[in-house]
C-alpha cells in the first residue's frame, strides 16, 4: 500500500517506521521538507533529528504534505493536534479527495505548561472539526487514547488483550481501518463508538491517559473493556 503520513514528530516516526517495515510506500508529509531535513536538533518528545531519524529509515520518502496524500491510498494524520487543520489545508482538499483518513491527533493545549489542557472539549472535538472542513475525507478517529510505541505493538502490554477504539460517519472505512490495524499491527480487539461526534470523549480521555501516565510512571498501559 502507499500510505501518506502527516506530522514528522514521533507518533508519525513510529507509524512509518514500523509500516515501512512490513513493506509498504511510505511518505511522511511536512510543510517545509528542506527545512525539516536541515533542523540539527529534535523538537520534544522526539529524541532525534528528523534527518538523523531517516538515515535510520531510508525507505521513508519526505515531501510536502499535499505530495504524501495525493497518492496515498490512505492519510494518516500524526500532526500535533494544534497543527492539525492547518496540516491538512496545505495538504488541501483535491490531494486529499475521498481519501481515507486515520486521525490520530488530540487538540493538547500546551501554552500553560503541563498537564496541557484541550482546546476544545464537550461540544465539540477534533476529530469534527477536520470532518466538517474536509467533508468528502473519509475520516476513522482512532489510536489517539494510547502511546505511539503501542499503537504499532499492542502485544507489549498485557499480550496485546486490551481494547482500542475508534468513531467516524463512514461505516466502509471503519471496517476497512478495523482491517487495516489487525494486519498492520495485530489490534485483537477495536471497539466502534459511532459517528464522528464519539471523538468528542476519545480526545476528552486525554487528561485522564496524561494523569494516569505520572501516576504509573510510564505510558505503556491501555484499558480493556470488560462485559
Amino acid at each position: 500500500m502507499q500510505i501518506g503520513i502527516l506530522g514528522t514528530g514521533v507518533v508519525g516516526q513510529t507509524l512509518a517506521a514500523a509500516l515501512a517495515e512490513k513493506g509498504h510506500t511510505v511518505t511522511i508529509g511536512t510543510r517545509d521538507p528542506a527545512e525539516t531535513m536541515a533542523r540539527e536538533t529534535a523538537k520534544p518528545p522526539a529524541r532525534v533529528s528528523f534527518r538523523d531519524w531517516q538515515r535510520s529509515n531510508p525507505t521513508v520518502k519526505l515531501a510536502t504534505f499535499a505530495d504524501a496524500v495525493r497518492s496515498a491510498d490512505v492519510a494518516i494524520n500524526a500532526t500535533s493536534g494544534v497543527g492539525a487543520m492547518s496540516a491538512l489545508e496545505d495538504a488541501g482538499a483535491e490531494a486529499l479527495g475521498e481519501t481515507i483518513l486515520i486521525d490520530a491527533s488530540n487538540p493538547l493545549d500546551f501554552s500553560k505548561g503541563m498537564p496541557p489542557t484541550l482546546s476544545v472539549c464537550n461540544t465539540d472535538s477534533l476529530g469534527e472539526q477536520l470532518q466538517k472542513a474536509f467533508p468528502r475525507v473519509r475520516l476513522v478517529k482512532t489510536l489517539n487514547t494510547i502511546t505511539a510505541s503501542l499503537m504499532v505493538n499492542p502485544g507489549a502490554v498485557n499480550e496485546g488483550d486490551h481494547t482500542l477504539f475508534l468513531c467516524g460517519n463512514d461505516a466502509d472505512a471503519k471496517e476497512t481501518v478495523k482491517r487495516w490495524l489487525g494486519e498492520w499491527f495485530g489490534w485483537r480487539e477495536i471497539v466502534d463508538l459511532g459517528d464522528v461526534t464519539a471523538s468528542r470523549g476519545m480526545e476528552m480521555y486525554l487528561p485522564l491517559w496524561l494523569r494516569t501516565w505520572g501516576a504509573v510512571g510510564s505510558p505503556m498501559f491501555n484499558v480493556k473493556i470488560v462485559r
